[in-house]
């Protein structure tokens, strides 16, 4: 017969069974010291046997990952590597990714709309973070179309309950100048070419506040205006050289995508140049166009604020002196400014649907007009201010 235990730890002989968890222990009652530990058994004939069962099969649980999880973890992965994010970035958006792909709104969608959610967890990671990325970046790297990733990005953003701050254009001007070719001192630039990215990137910056300032940003995407910004920045820092060098050159040489819309950018920056080009007493006498009024482009974002005022100023005073006359002849006011959105100042070619059918119609002119017909009559602002203007001449019965 076996003597009393004792506890090896403090000495004490108050030694008892303890069954944890289907366990058979041997624990002392004093320190809490564990004698001996039984073996995680879930038959009665494993129990005979004394054979090691896993924790998993014991408590009947088993975990395991799809390989389509597997397959989207291991895609944000690699996209974060691509991008050279730290590690903690990764795991913020490999959890985001788990949560998303745990939620029933995205079990049936396509697959184009999956990929699509993977570049939405690293782009709010990266935004969180304050990490400049844009969405091109992420479509690119994941052959997604923009439209997909623009519809799901805000979905996910309100199914996660996520708190995204927004990304300031300054930064969006930092991350996408760096990314330029002609900035890097690469051996395969012309060495007349290459120039430092701080000073460009200070030009740059200011020429897209310019921008905001006009009304050239408003309702646009960033990436077309920060391409044009950095062009005109670039020429202006040593325009004798690089004036004959093309936008389209600029971007191959580069080695960044040229988008549509950056050419009709770079003309409106050359339109706002001219304009505050013309307030500048020493730039007056001198004839201007698109190419040299680059050379100035220092002088003009340096005294930018001054320029502006002079410009509205000078704008304001002959609008007052003419809005009698063109209100006595047309019966409506000039709305002329020197910097409008460009929804006003060249506004879209809408088509015009037929207000009514083709075809022989009995109309007496007493007819209902629904207020979604009204649109198709009453249009523009002018339009408008004529339909008022007819009205008050007309004698109230």
């Amino acid at each position: 017969m076996s003597g009393p235990r004792q506890c090896p730890d403090c000495g004490s002989c108050d030694v008892v069974e303890d069954a944890h968890y289907s366990q058979d222990q041997l624990v002392c009652t004093a320190c809490g010291f564990i004698l001996t530990e039984g073996l995680l058994t879930t038959t009665q004939a494993e129990e005979g046997f004394q054979q090691a069962v896993k924790f998993s099969e014991s408590t009947g649980e088993r975990e395991s990952t799809s390989k389509c999880k597997l397959r989207g973890i291991k895609r944000v992965r690699d996209v974060c590597r691509v991008l050279r994010l730290p590690d903690s970035f990764t795991d913020t958006a490999v959890s985001y990714y788990e949560q998303a792909f745990n939620h029933p709104t995205y079990h049936f969608i396509t697959t184009q709309k999956k990929e699509a959610v993977m570049g939405c967890c690293v782009y709010i990671t990266c935004r969180q973070h304050q990490w400049p990325l844009t969405m091109a970046t992420i479509c690119s790297l994941l052959y997604t179309k923009k439209e997909i990733f623009a519809s799901i990005y805000p979905d996910v953003v309100q199914t996660l309950k996520l708190n995204v701050p927004l990304l300031s254009l300054c930064d969006l001007v930092k991350s996408h100048c760096t990314s330029f070719k002609l900035f890097q001192n690469s051996s395969s630039v012309p060495p007349a070419y290459v120039e430092d990215l701080n000073k460009v990137l200070e030009r740059a910056l200011q020429t897209v506040e310019l921008a905001s300032e006009t009304w050239l940003v408003t309702g646009r995407h960033p990436i077309p205006i920060v391409t044009a910004a950095a062009y005109v920045s670039w020429q202006s820092l040593q325009p004798s050289t690089r004036l004959s060098c093309t936008f389209v050159r600029f971007c191959k040489l580069s080695d960044v995508d040229l988008p549509p819309p950056s050419k009709k950018r770079l003309k409106e920056f050359h339109e706002i140049f001219l304009k505050l080009a013309n307030q500048l007493p020493w730039l007056k006498m001198l004839s201007l166009n698109k190419n040299t009024v680059v050379r100035h482009l220092g002088d003009i974002l340096k005294h930018r604020s001054y320029l502006l005022r002079q410009a509205l100023a000078a704008t304001e005073t002959v609008k007052m002196s003419t809005d009698s006359e063109t209100y006595s002849t047309t019966g409506k006011a000039s709305q002329s400014s020197p910097f409008l959105p460009p929804c006003i100042t060249n506004p879209q070619k809408r088509s015009y649907r037929m207000a009514f059918p083709p075809g022989p119609q009995n109309l007496t002119g007493e007819e209902d007009i629904s207020d979604s017909e009204i649109e198709q009559y009453l249009r523009t602002p002018s339009e408008i201010e004529e339909f008022k203007h007819a009205l008050a001449q007309v004698p109230s019965v």
